[in-house]
């Protein structure tokens, strides 16, 4: 069972390896610079504070470090407690795992964005109780996601999730187009995004002809 104090270990770790300090790393995945300091692993009335699974995402794609390399970073021995809603989970969970050309296609996806039915392909990915059915996971197919994503790598996806200028997100138009982009703009009738690849071109559509949008949260590379 994974324990507040390993994991806030193997973030030390982490962050060691590439030669930073916790305020460093935390700057480097974009988040605020105290996120990982010492003083805000414990609240004023002393419970535990634990990182959240963005949190560990966004490092893990700012170092390029695998989910597996961290998960080595924790000491064997931990310590019992149980996890507060919203922190990094103690196991990993089953999810779907589709191709971009599947994405595209009728009829997978309900009205939330997320896929309907059974008999999908899985791949674990670390989930918290509030997240386990609301994640699902995109293989990059192509080159056209070059230079950030190869062909095969896995985006971890969250339908529906709050997105802010900036993020990097998959669109999907109702005529059926798969993307992943970066959100540049987002009105109430339009929305702009800035292609990964600086070969292709950035793209504007119509709201009206958005299907569904969703937050990319996580790539194994």
């Amino acid at each position: 069972m994974l324990s507040h104090e390993t994991i806030w270990k193997a973030l030390d770790t982490l962050a060691e390896r590439h030669e930073m300090t916790a305020s460093g790393l935390a700057r480097r995945a974009g988040l605020d610079p105290t996120s990982f300091n010492k003083s805000k692993r414990h609240g004023p009335d002393g419970r535990l504070r634990w990182p959240s699974t963005e949190s560990i995402a966004k490092v893990l794609e700012a170092t390029g470090v695998s989910l597996d390399q961290f998960m080595s970073y924790m000491p064997q021995t931990t310590r019992q407690g149980g996890l507060p809603e919203g922190a990094f989970p103690p196991q990993a969970s089953a999810i779907p795992l589709l191709g971009f050309a599947q994405a595209g296609a009728g009829g997978f996806f309900d009205d939330g964005g997320f896929p309907a039915g059974q008999g999908w392909d899985v791949v674990d990915f670390p989930t918290d109780p509030g997240r386990k059915a609301g994640v699902y996971a995109l293989e990059v197919q192509g080159d056209s996601m070059l230079p950030l994503y190869r062909d095969g790598d896995r985006l971890i996806v969250e339908p529906g999730a709050q997105i802010r200028r900036g993020d990097r997100i998959v669109v999907k138009t109702r005529e059926g187009e798969v993307m992943a982009k970066v959100l540049l703009r987002q009105s109430a009738r339009t929305i702009e995004l800035g292609s990964l690849n600086p070969t292709h071109p950035n793209r504007s559509f119509d709201m009206a002809d958005v299907e569904w949008i969703a937050r990319i949260i996580w790539a194994s590379q």
